[in-house]
Formats: C-alpha cells, structure tokens, sequence
C-alpha cells in the first residue's frame, strides 16, 4: 500500500473525494490517500514540482504563468468541465435575466471563482473592464495553510443587505440561499476546468508513473460509483461532506443530481473548458505577460488516461448502464 498526499484547493471538491474514498477506490488500487487537508497556493507551487506532495486538487490558473517561470506543473485528469453556476439576486431588484445586471453592482469571491465571474460576464457582453458592470469582491483572505477566511460579509450577507445586486452561485450554497429568499435564476453552465483536478508534477511522471495510473484508475472508479449508485452517494455526502455547511437529505440529493451528471467518466478536459481557464490565467498574468508565452494544452498529459481508456478499463465500469458514458447521460 503506498502513503501518497492529495491535498485539495477548494473544500468543494470533496463532495467526490469523500466518494473515491468511501467507495474503497483507492484502498483497490493500492493507495492510502492522505486527501482531506487544504493546501495553500504558494505551497502548491512550491511542494508539488519536488514531490513532497504527490498530487493536488486544483490549482487551475496560476500555473500557466509559472510554467513560463520553470515550474514542472501538469495536470494528468479532468472531473468537471462544465460549471453549473445561476444567477443569484433578491426579489425585490427586479432583476430576471443576466442582462439586467448591466450598470449593477456584482458580487464576486476568491482567485478562481472571481476570475470565472469576470469571464462570464464579459462572454455575455457585459465587460467588468470597460464599467459594463460593476464588481464588488467579498472580503476574504487566504491563511498559510489555504484556508479561506471571510473578513467581513459574505456573498449571501452582502445581497441580503443591498450591497451588491446579484451574485453567481452554484450548489449546495444554491439551495442554501434559497431557503434564505433569495431568487435564483437559470442561466447556461459555464465550459470551465474547475473543481476536482489530478494535478502533479514532472518528477511524478518521470518517477512514479504507476502510482498516478493508479491514482486516475481510483477517481474513473469513483466517478463510475458516485453516478450508479445514487443512494449510497447521497448517504456519504450528508455524513461525510460537511465543510459547505452540513447536509440535509434534500441538499444532498439537489447536490448530487447536479454533480452526477456532468462528472467526466473518461477524465478528460473539455477543450472550451481549457480555452476558457486559459483566458483567465492571461487575465491574472496581463503585468507580467508570462503565461501568454504558454500553448493552452502545454500543461496537460494525456498518456496516462489514453492508456487506461484504450484498454477498456473505463467501458468495462459502465457495461451495465453504458449510456452514462456521455455526459449529461
């Protein structure tokens, strides 16, 4: 059995670790998985190209600039691609479609899911830079050990108190607000690379290949759990995914049925997904200029999972209900 790290960036991402875990995916594959631990950034950058920390969950943006800069950084598989955020707002704005925002204050959070703000908004002609909207950002700060702290207000609180007009959200803090009075409002998911990510380093490729084979065998049989047996995931969401606030059995099934069917069972990005992280790590990066000097796919490896997809391993998962082979199926 090999002790490996797999520490995550957003305490989102456990809703499917916890699963990988309880499903006894890892324990098959020969992993004792170290996984429920946050790491900060600058670790991340620092501990994963040495191979102190075998792998991590996330880290979708920064590395572009920094591989321009020497860092090792790869990503090796792909839960999500596609960001199922609505529109959040309260009753009484008057507000019914994304286009009201325009002239509006917009609330935003943290490095990753502010930059998908700025990028939504600015695709649907409603461009933060130019004062289409404007952008108020909730006050929080990143602590040494990549914890998340709220300064002041939250999005909920901000909306609730008339300091921004909307806001996006996505589950289970969707059903949360709702239950609160707030009005949620449809709008197309976002191509995004976001949540659960297998990123690593050159050194794990060049040294451990086998344990990262191992690694994405575990999370395709995770995946391949958590969409067959309903049930028994939403059972370990409300024991075990408790950090977005604890689970009652309607939060855990809304939760569920909005992750089940767009978790990706081959792990691979969507390529609109790569393209659109990527225009946000040459948003963050615009001083600099350095990650304009990175290709978009120059991160990603996809040996590993055309390997494990070409010898039927993940078809093999999914014999008895092969149409959730796609996605939305």
């Amino acid at each position: 059995m090999d002790h490996i790290h797999f520490p995550y960036r957003s305490s989102s991402h456990l809703a499917l670790m916890h699963v990988i875990q309880e499903s006894g995916a890892w324990e098959r594959n020969g992993l004792s998985v170290e996984y429920d631990k946050i790491i900060g950034r600058e670790d991340a950058h620092k501990l994963v190209p040495t191979g102190e920390i075998e792998f991590v969950s996330g880290n979708h943006v920064s590395t572009y600039a920094a591989r321009a800069r020497g860092d090792t950084w790869v990503y090796l598989g792909q839960t999500v691609s596609k960001n199922n955020i609505k529109l959040v707002t309260r009753p009484d704005t008057g507000i019914e479609k994304l286009e009201d925002v325009r002239k509006r204050r917009f609330g935003s959070r943290g490095r990753h899911p502010g930059l998908n703000t700025w990028l939504y908004l600015k695709q649907n002609g409603l461009n933060p830079d130019t004062d289409q909207v404007e952008i108020v950002r909730e006050a929080r700060v990143e602590l040494p050990d990549g914890e998340k702290q709220v300064n002041r207000k939250s999005l909920e609180q901000m909306l609730m108190e008339g300091d921004i007009d909307a806001c996006f959200m996505t589950q289970p803090r969707l059903e949360f607000v709702s239950r609160n009075g707030l009005k949620i409002i449809d709008i197309p998911p976002q191509p995004m690379v976001f949540f659960m990510t297998l990123s690593s380093s050159k050194y794990m490729v060049d040294n451990h290949p086998d344990i990262i084979t191992r690694n994405l065998k575990a999370m395709i049989e995770g995946i391949a759990f958590f969409k067959q047996n309903r049930e028994k995931t939403v059972q370990i969401l409300m024991d075990k995914h408790t950090k977005e606030g604890k689970l009652d059995r309607a939060t855990a099934e809304i939760l569920y049925d909005d992750l089940a069917p767009v978790l990706e069972p081959n792990l691979y990005p969507g390529i609109d997904a790569v393209s659109n992280v990527y225009q946000e790590a040459l948003k963050q990066d615009e001083k600099n200029g350095d990650a304009a000097r990175i290709h978009p796919l120059a991160l990603w490896n996809f040996h590993f999972l055309r390997e494990i997809d070409d010898s039927g391993f993940v078809r093999g998962l999914y014999k008895e209900q092969p149409k959730m082979l796609n996605i939305g199926g």
